[in-house]
């Protein structure tokens, strides 16, 4: 026993990588290198589809009780996580905070709570599926609940609250409900990430104010960042994102509000826009 316990060093049970790991710095490029290798895909069957605060939750009822049907018309053939954006509500909460000189981090609570908002209505007209609503803290549950009941509902909005970074331009949160749904279909490997909005795609200006905006059905995340357009339909962080991301190297942008349209996503049909990472 005192022979054993003489021997027995922990670092014998390491791999070579574990080794450097440990004696090493976590800030050394060429060991960060080594790090690199192949990732498990998590939930490889699962949809991430984030919906539209502004473009189809605040519109009500004639947007939102029409998708809803689509979504539960779906649960036999595809498995969803629900993301839900913040909408015309979180944009006024921001603007008051930013009349009373709240930083960055303040409004990121503010935005969460007004798509927690979002999501727990979702959640109610999808309660009679039995469609669970999940926080953050419950996402070790998530894989259960997709067996049972084929979906979830989430906030869309990151879990970084007051830990939220300070955009380039500006105190509006640069990670909200686009990139924290991103977020999750990238760590679980989902099987796609559709963004339900309320414009056919991504376009080369708001349509809805520039008549001569033109649709752009696929492009990568690379030249759409060089493009640097005024408005886009997807947060710029998103794209960033994916240009490292391991799993989810595609976007796809539907109108949501045209019957049909999630339905024909889930199936991997070419609709709305595609937006890949090369």
């Amino acid at each position: 026993m005192n022979d054993f316990a003489d021997d027995y060093r922990p670092d014998q049970l390491l791999s070579d990588l574990g080794k450097r790991l440990v004696s090493g710095s976590l800030t050394d490029r060429q060991l960060l290198a080594q790090t690199a290798g192949p990732v498990q895909q998590l939930l490889p069957d699962a949809n991430v589809v984030k919906i539209g605060g502004q473009s189809v939750i605040d519109r009500g009822g004639k947007a939102l009780l029409p998708l809803v049907e689509e979504i539960a018309g779906n649960l036999a053939q595809h498995q969803m996580i629900l993301g839900t954006g913040a909408g015309t509500r979180a944009r006024h909460a921001y603007s008051v905070a930013l009349d009373l000189g709240l930083p960055t981090g303040v409004m990121s609570v503010l935005g969460t709570f007004v798509s927690m908002q979002n999501a727990r209505m979702l959640h109610y007209l999808l309660a009679k599926h039995g469609i669970p609503f999940i926080e953050p803290v419950q996402f070790p549950q998530l894989p259960l609940y997709l067996v049972e009941r084929r979906a979830v509902v989430f906030f869309g909005m990151p879990p970084y609250t007051f830990w939220q970074q300070n955009p380039a331009v500006g105190r509006i949160p640069p990670h909200r409900t686009d990139t924290g749904s991103y977020l999750v279909s990238e760590v679980f490997g989902a099987r796609s990430m559709i963004y339900v909005k309320d414009e056919d795609g991504l376009y080369t200006a708001d349509p809805k104010k520039d008549r001569n905006a033109t649709f752009i059905p696929r492009i990568t995340a690379g030249e759409l960042l060089a493009l640097d357009l005024q408005d886009l339909v997807v947060e710029r962080a998103v794209l960033e994102l994916m240009q490292n991301a391991q799993h989810r190297r595609s976007i796809r942008v539907i109108n949501g509000l045209v019957p049909g349209n999630l339905s024909r996503a889930l199936a991997g049909e070419d609709v709305g826009t595609l937006i890949t990472a090369e």
